[in-house]
Order: C-alpha cells, then sequence, then structure tokens
C-alpha cells in the first residue's frame, strides 16, 4: 500500500482509505468486524467516519466495539457539524457545540484522541475565528491531532485558511469533497485552493454511488440489491444521459488496456493533484481486496489526456 502525506501536514494516509458509513446501517457488528481487519491487514490506515454515520453514532460506536488494540494501527478521522438531534440544538461549528461534540466522538469510539478531526459542512451562523480557536484548543489539550474541513466552497476554504495564519492557530490540513470521473466540479475553484493552501484532497463518492463500478447498464434496470435499486433519488442524480454516455466511453477506454471501470475510477483519482487517499465504503471483504487493488494502474499523460477530452467533452 502506497502510504501518502496528507496535504502539507507530516500526518501519513494510506492512498486507499476505508469509509465507514456503512457499519452499524447496511453491515452488522460482525460483518463491520471482519471488513475492518481485512482493510487493517491489506495495510489501509486511513478510516473515515462521521458522528452522523448510521443513525447518529452508530458508525462510531462499531468502530469503538471492533478496533481494540488495532487503533493505534490506523489514522482514525471523523467529523462533526451535521445535525446530531432533530430538534436543531446539536450541530454546528461554535465553541459550545464542538466541546460537547469531541467528547461524544471520544466516547463512541473508545479512544482517548482523534487523528484528523474534520468540519463536515461550513457553519454560517458562526464566525471562523470561534471554530479555529476552539479547534486549536483541542489540538493542544492533545484530543486531535489534525483538522479537516469538508463540503466547504473554495472561497470558505481562503477564509479559514487566512484567519488562521492571522491568529496563529492550527489550520485545516484537508479537505473532502466530492470529486470522481463523471463529478469535476470542484476543479472550477476548490481544488486550486487546496492546491494554493496545501490540503490534501479526500474524494467521497470515488464511483458516483456505483455507477463507475460497471455493474449497471444503460436501459436497464438496477440489479434489486444495489444501492440505485434502493434509493431512486440516488440513481436520478447520477444516472443521466451525460453520464451514461461518459461511462460507455470510459468502460471502452478500460477495456481496450485490460482493466476494469473501477480500476480505472480509483487509479484516476490517486494520480491528480492534492489526492491523499481515496476513500470508498465497504460492505464486504471482497470490495476492500477490490478496492485495494484497484489503484494499480499507473495511468500515463497520453492516457489521462484522452480521459479528460472523454469527461470534458
Amino acid at each position: 500500500m502506497q502510504i501518502r502525506n496528507l496535504g502539507g501536514s507530516g500526518l501519513r494516509v494510506s492512498a486507499v482509505g476505508l469509509g465507514c458509513n456503512n457499519f452499524g446501517q447496511r453491515t452488522d457488528l460482525e460483518t463491520s468486524r471482519k471488513v475492518i481487519h481485512k482493510a487493517i491487514d491489506l495495510g489501509i490506515t486511513l478510516f473515515d467516519t462521521a458522528d452522523i454515520y448510521a443513525g447518529m453514532g452508530g458508525s462510531e460506536t462499531v468502530l469503538g466495539e471492533v478496533l481494540g488494540d488495532r487503533r493505534k494501527d490506523i489514522v482514525l478521522a471523523t467529523k462533526y457539524a451535521k445535525p446530531m438531534s432533530n430538534d436543531g440544538t446539536k450541530q454546528g461549528a461554535s465553541r459550545r457545540y464542538i466541546m460537547s461534540a469531541v467528547e461524544a466522538s471520544l466516547k463512541r469510539l473508545k479512544t482517548d484522541y482523534i487523528d484528523l478531526y474534520q468540519q463536515h459542512d461550513f457553519d454560517p451562523l458562526t464566525p471562523i475565528d470561534e471554530t479555529l480557536r476552539a479547534l486549536d484548543d483541542l489540538v493542544r489539550q492533545g484530543k486531535v491531532r489534525y483538522l479537516g474541513n469538508s463540503n466547504f466552497p473554495a472561497w470558505r476554504i481562503a477564509e479559514a485558511e487566512l484567519m488562521a495564519r492571522q491568529m496563529g492557530v492550527n489550520r485545516f490540513v484537508s479537505c473532502q469533497d466530492e470529486y470522481s470521473l463523471v463529478m469535476r466540479d470542484i476543479e472550477k475553484d476548490l481544488l486550486p485552493a487546496a492546491q494554493e493552501y496545501r490540503l490534501g484532497l479526500l474524494p467521497f463518492f470515488p464511483l458516483a454511488s456505483g455507477l463507475l463500478t460497471g455493474k449497471y447498464q444503460r436501459g436497464a434496470a438496477a440489479p434489486a440489491d444495489t444501492r440505485f435499486a434502493k434509493a431512486p433519488a440516488l440513481r436520478d442524480r447520477y444516472v443521466t444521459p451525460r453520464n451514461e454516455d461518459i461511462v460507455e466511453k470510459l468502460q471502452a477506454f478500460a477495456d481496450s488496456r485490460g482493466h476494469t471501470l473501477l480500476e480505472l475510477a480509483f487509479s484516476w483519482l490517486a494520480s491528480r493533484p492534492q489526492v491523499s487517499s481515496v476513500i470508498a465504503g465497504a460492505t464486504r471483504v471482497e470490495q476492500v481486496e477490490q478496492n485495494v487493488k484497484a489503484i494499480g494502474w499507473t495511468l500515463s499523460a497520453e492516457e489521462i489526456a484522452e480521459i479528460d477530452a472523454i469527461t470534458k467533452g
């Protein structure tokens, strides 16, 4: 497994990360245990979860139950800010909420520190200096090692960076955003901001919720046990005429080179500037093995140019 620095920080993460949103939701405890241990055995070190995953706390609870002595072998990343109650009282990035949210996550994860603590969304109600000061206090207390953001617009990333410099506090070292062969919107503003401020990019939905796995056929109904069959809204978001055209061309591109569409999706992301780790979920041990294998294709400059012509055309 290739190990990379997370942006300009000293934190080292595996080039393939494990998204933990399935634990406690789509996978039961024992299945989750098998997936987690297989991931560690294969060299995956970055485990990415969030307090809201699996019904508010379920994913963190499973990780806390399973990791045990192997906690020290991984980079444990979680998130705060999205609603953890139905009445709107537990959310955001105020000092008051952050201080309670981190303690709740630490308790569920059964650990005394979080390697990467990420703000899951920007909070328009809280000044960024208040948020950064609170997060800096957590780093100084040893409860958090590094800080990241997710779903921030580019200007918010710039605001946070410049405010951290002005205040002399710990800064965000990563950003987690949607990025894939069919979703390249962040290249306009966000990716240049990440490059300028040396933020490591952690792309989520690298397979566009399954569209880039090759298991869906144009014009055919989604197989009954797939995500698109169970979540029509998700299917409608990704299964568009434009995306289907792109997928057909990418499939032919991969086939002609003896690779799968999944390998193309992962290897392309791994080759992109600023990408530190490609985060992908897994509900079975076999999927973890596929994900680890998938970044083994080193794309040439000519191949990347051809991919650009397909996905941007």
